[in-house]
Order: C-alpha cells, then sequence, then structure tokens
C-alpha cells in the first residue's frame, strides 16, 4: 500500500483538531491500534479511535477538547493515565469516541494485570501491545503525516492472516492473561490464524486466566458468540485449555464413550455447531447463549441402560437450573435475559418430542410455555438438527414446518400466547363467595388446563360454565 494511502486514514475533520493540539503542546502523536489494523483490513471501524503521544495524554485530551467547536467533555481514568472524549458534528450523526494515552513501559506482577507504568518512547508504547497488527501506528505530526510506523512487521501478519505478539508469548500473556482470550477473540472475528508459538504460549499460561475477572472474560465470550462462526474460538478455548476454567460445563460434554458397541456423539462439537447454526440466523446474543448451553445438562445426566444404550433423562430440566449458576459465577445479569436462556434451555426438546405426533393439545401447550419467545425457541430447534444423514436431516426440516404450520394454526384460533384464563381470580371469588386461598388456584389451573387440553374454548362464557361445575364438585356454592 502506497504512503497516501495511510494518508487517505487520516482525513477525518477530527484528526485536524487533534494535530494542532499536538503541535500546540509539542508532542509527537500517533494514531494507534485497531483503527490502522481496521482501516488496512477495509473493515469499519471509524468510530473508535486510539491515539497515543509522547507525553501528557490527559492534557492532549483537554487541548484537543477546546479546539473543538462544541467543547465535549473530558472523561479522565486517573488509574490508567487515559482520557476519553466523544467528538460529534451538530447533528450528533457522526459520533467518534477518542482515547488518548500518554506513550509508557509497563512492568507487571504476579498476580495481576494491573501494569507499573512509566513514561516512554512510541517504541516502548508499542513493545507493550498485545499483538503485531495493533502495535502498527499511523504519525499525526506534521513532519511525516500519514507514515506507518510498524516495527513487528504487523502489515505482513495482516496480509498473512496470523495474530502474533510483538515480543516473548510468555511474558505478554503471563503479564495480562486477557490477551490470550483476545488472541482467540482476533482469530474468530478476523478468521486469522494464531501463530504457532504464542498458541503453545496460551496453553502453557491458560492457569493465569484465573486472575481476570469475570466480567472481562464474558466481554471476550460476547465477542467470540457474535462472530460470524463462533466455533472458532470456541474450539480454540478448548484446545488451549482455557475453556475448563472459564465454561467447564461446556468442556466437561467432549469426548465419546463406547460401551458394549455402543457410543454417544461428541455433545460438545455437536454444541459449536448449533451455535453456528443459529449465528447464521439470528444476530440475538442471548440466543446464541442458549445454543451454547442447551445441552449442558448431558454430562451429569448421561447414564449407559444396557436395553437402549445411553440416556441423557431430564438433561434439559437439569440444563435450565445450570444457566443461572453460570451466569451468577460470571457475574452475567440475573435479569430478564438469564431467565430468556433458562426457558429456551428448557424447552430445547419439547419441539423435537412434539414433531413426531403434532396434536392441538400439545402445541397449546408450547406456545402457552415458550410465549412470546416460541419463534426463537423454533429457530433453535432447526439449529439444533446437525446430522449428517441427508434423509434424516429432511424429515427433520419437514417435521418441524408441520409444527410451525400447527403454531400458527393454533395460535390463530385459540390466542394462548401470553394466555391468561378469561375468568378471572375476582369473578371467582364473587361467584362462590370466597376469601383469598387456594381454592382461587385450584379452579384458574383447572380452567388453564381444560383450554389448553381443548376441552373448553378460551372463551369467557364456556370458561364459567367449565368454572361453576368444577366448584361444584368441590363442594363450593354460588351465591
Amino acid at each position: 500500500m502506497q504512503q497516501a494511502n495511510y494518508k487517505n486514514a487520516v482525513t477525518h475533520l477530527v484528526f485536524d483538531f487533534i494535530v494542532s493540539a499536538a503541535a500546540e503542546l509539542n508532542q509527537d502523536t500517533y494514531v494507534i491500534g485497531g483503527y490502522v489494523r481496521d482501516f488496512i483490513l477495509q473493515r469499519v471501524n471509524d468510530r473508535d479511535i486510539d491515539i497515543v503521544t509522547v507525553g501528557d495524554g490527559i492534557s492532549l485530551a483537554r487541548k484537543v477538547a477546546e479546539l473543538i467547536p462544541n467543547k465535549p467533555k473530558v472523561q479522565i481514568f486517573k488509574t490508567y493515565g487515559t482520557a476519553m472524549l466523544r467528538y460529534y458534528e451538530d447533528n450528533k450523526s457522526d459520533i467518534i469516541e477518542l482515547e488518548f494515552v500518554g506513550a509508557r513501559k509497563e512492568s507487571y506482577t504476579k498476580d495481576s494485570r494491573n501494569p507499573k507504568v512509566q513514561t516512554g518512547t512510541l517504541q516502548d508504547d508499542q513493545n507493550r501491545r498485545d499483538f503485531t497488527i495493533n502495535a502498527m501506528a499511523i504519525s499525526l505530526n506534521k513532519s511525516n503525516y500519514g507514515k506507518l510506523l510498524d516495527p513487528f512487521n504487523g502489515m505482513d501478519d495482516l496480509q498473512n492472516k496470523i495474530i502474533r505478539t510483538p515480543l516473548d508469548p510468555d511474558i505478554t500473556y503471563s503479564d495480562d492473561p486477557l490477551r490470550m482470550m483476545r488472541a482467540i477473540r482476533f482469530a474468530t472475528q478476523l478468521n486469522f490464524t494464531i501463530e504457532e508459538e504464542s498458541l503453545k504460549a496460551i496453553k502453557r499460561n491458560s492457569e493465569r486466566i484465573k486472575i481476570i475477572t469475570n466480567e472481562r472474560i464474558v466481554v471476550e465470550l460476547n465477542k467470540i458468540l457474535k462472530s460470524d462462526t463462533p466455533s472458532i474460538g470456541l474450539k480454540l478455548l478448548q484446545d488451549t485449555n482455557l475453556l475448563p476454567y472459564i465454561l467447564p460445563e461446556l468442556s466437561a460434554l467432549k469426548g465419546v464413550e463406547q460401551i458394549k458397541g455402543q457410543k454417544h456423539k461428541d455433545n460438545f462439537y455437536h454444541t459449536l455447531q448449533v451455535v453456528d447454526n443459529i449465528a447464521k440466523t439470528t444476530n440475538n446474543l442471548w440466543l446464541r447463549w442458549a445454543a451454547l448451553l442447551h445441552d449442558i445438562g448431558k454430562a451429569p445426566t448421561k447414564k449407559f441402560d444396557k436395553n437402549i444404550g445411553w440416556t441423557f433423562h431430564g438433561h434439559e430440566y437439569v440444563g435450565s437450573k445450570m444457566v443461572k449458576k453460570i451466569f451468577k459465577r460470571l457475574h452475567m445479569p440475573l435479569n430478564e435475559k438469564m431467565k430468556y436462556v433458562e426457558k429456551i434451555v428448557m424447552l430445547s426438546s419439547r419441539p423435537v418430542i412434539l414433531a413426531e405426533n403434532v396434536t392441538d393439545s400439545a402445541v397449546r401447550r408450547l406456545v402457552f410455555d415458550a410465549g412470546e419467545d416460541i419463534n426463537d425457541l423454533m429457530l433453535h430447534c432447526e439449529a439444533d438438527i446437525t446430522t449428517k444423514n441427508k434423509q434424516k436431516e429432511d424429515k427433520y426440516r419437514n417435521n418441524f414446518k408441520e409444527v410451525r404450520k400447527k403454531i400458527k394454526e393454533v395460535e390463530e384460533r385459540d390466542r394462548v400466547r401470553n394466555f391468561q384464563p378469561p375468568v378471572s381470580g375476582d369473578t371467582i371469588i364473587n361467584t362462590f363467595n370466597l376469601k383469598p386461598g387456594r381454592e382461587i388456584g385450584i379452579l384458574k389451573e383447572a380452567i388453564k388446563n381444560a383450554i389448553l387440553d381443548g376441552e373448553i374454548a378460551n372463551d369467557f362464557d364456556e370458561a364459567y360454565q367449565f368454572m361453576l361445575k368444577k366448584g361444584k364438585k368441590m363442594g363450593l356454592e354460588t351465591i
């Protein structure tokens, strides 16, 4: 790539303000890291720009903010010696996040990824970067504006699609073990290969991941799951021995046992394929999490029955209970997102069983239990088809088409999604002159089941008559 092309990377108006501020402070300044990498790769990343300056990064950020007409607020992070501001034009349609840091060199202690920092040169700052492809810088200095500074041949690694550390990978990963997750995340997002020595170093240092907070690990995990082919990263996490420290429940699915000539499928690789399948159909992160965890109950429920072979009875129920423990351990949200994942895991086999005998009552109950997530559940089940047998695959897909068709019919006719019994608790209380108590719950449950089983229509009059008969059998008297 010619010199002029690098100048093309820094033509946005915001760079004019940075250049002017740097010249006023007499500080050599560069754009570095992901912005440079993605410009060369022609990937869209013009909203997140890292600036390194040989001098005080916070002072530079403040000076840049003074020069920008709308005077954006500067956020200062004293612990890290960094500052951040958001640049935008009047209509706020072009918001750019700028982070400023003074060039530095770092030293680490064994029990922390937070370094001791000393002022340094640009070379020192490039030395501390995680990967060669993230250590490239473009000058914002008037004397050599647009020049690429690439001391570790990051350009070659970009062209050869390689993830490599600038310095000894054992030191790089031991100093900051989160870089192991980042290496795998970049390999996944960019479809790059981790250089062999670097890959071995991740395995050697895998236990060091224990000093990283779960919140930081989940950020990287989510980025892997959001990628086009998450299985690349998930397999690398397993191969480098990181996964047993992060998601041992998933790692436990790996392997195949054989007894008396009967063996089960490798549920780890099956899971990876399901996650890839779901990634092709939706950007829903939490449905991808559900795909990742849908079979975790199989490891603790696996048994061999001499009459029928390998069984995983109740794995959906067990797996759904494991979801909360995992989310809690990883400090993930324990809100509706977690409940959504629990629900998909719990119901993941219902449409499969239903497909063999698509009855109205079974469909009504499925729609009632899945509610607004019924379509996501069906997407998951379709992604769960991983057989290599074309006849079986066609059979399963046709079965799910029938289930979807029946769901639509039942929905239009019976309106059971987010179903509420047509007879309210107040009506029951007033009809039988009851005080709040268990009888009301029994009657409401009986009405719900009668509607879901097709005994009565989802209609007030039919439900009311049913309630009167049921109440009479319970010995209740009307007013």
